[in-house]
């Protein structure tokens, strides 16, 4: 049976790594908060000590990390991914980064001699519970069909879709459009309400028109019941937002709703914020 690794077990990370677990794997997880490997080692995971020695014992290492800051540090360094992952094993990376970081990681994978993967992640808490996500992978294509049975368990979708830096694309321009959606439906549930409009008619107009979509239903009941309970760190959405907008510049395309909404997401951090979900955003508008 192949061997699967996990590092990085925070809210996306654990749910995704607990999903494997109960479906039988052979899994070893390392979080750099070592208590939070607890809940994962007593439903039957080991536990490893450092990304390099899960990727030493592992055919696969999965990493699920905040940010590309984050995913360079697991990755480099004497006690990193690297520096562990020997001949043909494999290394694959579902965090959030720039192409740029992914195109850095891979590289620094082949020369220690392994297969690599980007494989971020549409989908917040609860698809990951539920093993739902959509999984956006690109580059070595014998490892995306070794990991796919890991992927069914975590996700209802895994579409192969090229060289490395597409999949970390795909992700930026569906969190983009993610973020502005969120953005404008915050400015018109505030306009209606200011308006004298009842918030549940609002959502219930909006559900039964063109534009209804989950998003708005989750999204609308929480902001109405002044709930922001985490499962998308509102920090994380300005984080991809700006680099989608990076990645605009660098393409030489004007993004002016992305980059408006971006500054909404950055004066919500200002104001306190960035730990708190996506809709918090809400807060800076009402």
């Amino acid at each position: 049976m192949t061997s699967f690794g996990f590092l990085g077990l925070g809210i996306m990370g654990k749910a995704m790594a607990v999903n494997l677990v109960k479906a039988g794997f052979d899994v070893t997880v390392w979080n750099r908060n070592p208590e939070k490997t607890t809940e994962l080692v007593a439903l039957g995971a080991k536990q490893g000590t450092t990304p390099k020695d899960v990727a030493a014992q592992c055919d696969i290492t999965f990493a699920m990390v905040s940010d590309p800051a984050a995913a360079l540090a697991i990755c480099q360094g004497p006690d990193g991914v690297a520096a562990g992952i020997g001949e043909g094993r494999g290394y694959i990376d579902m965090s959030t980064v720039d192409d740029t970081t992914s195109t850095l990681i891979a590289q620094t994978i082949a020369q220690a001699g392994g297969r690599f993967l980007e494989a971020p992640v549409s989908g917040t808490k609860k698809p990951a519970e539920d093993g739902t996500l959509i999984i956006l992978a690109a580059g070595d294509k014998s490892l995306y069909d070794d990991a796919l049975p890991a992927f069914d368990v975590m996700g209802k979708m895994a579409p192969y879709l090229g060289e490395i830096g597409q999949g970390a694309n795909m992700k930026l321009v569906v969190n983009m459009m993610m973020g502005g959606m969120l953005s404008i439906f915050s400015e018109g549930m505030s306009l209606g309400q200011k308006a004298g409009l009842q918030g549940e008619q609002i959502l219930e107009v909006i559900a039964a028109g063109a534009i209804t979509n989950p998003m708005f239903t989750g999204k609308g009941a929480m902001l109405l019941a002044e709930n922001y309970t985490t499962s998308f760190p509102l920090k994380h959405m300005q984080k991809d937002m700006r680099l989608a907008v990076a990645l605009g510049d660098k393409l030489d395309l004007p993004l002016p709703t992305a980059a408006i909404a971006n500054e909404s997401f950055k004066q919500a951090i200002k104001a306190g914020y960035a730990d708190e979900d996506i809709v918090a955003i809400y807060k800076v508008v009402k």
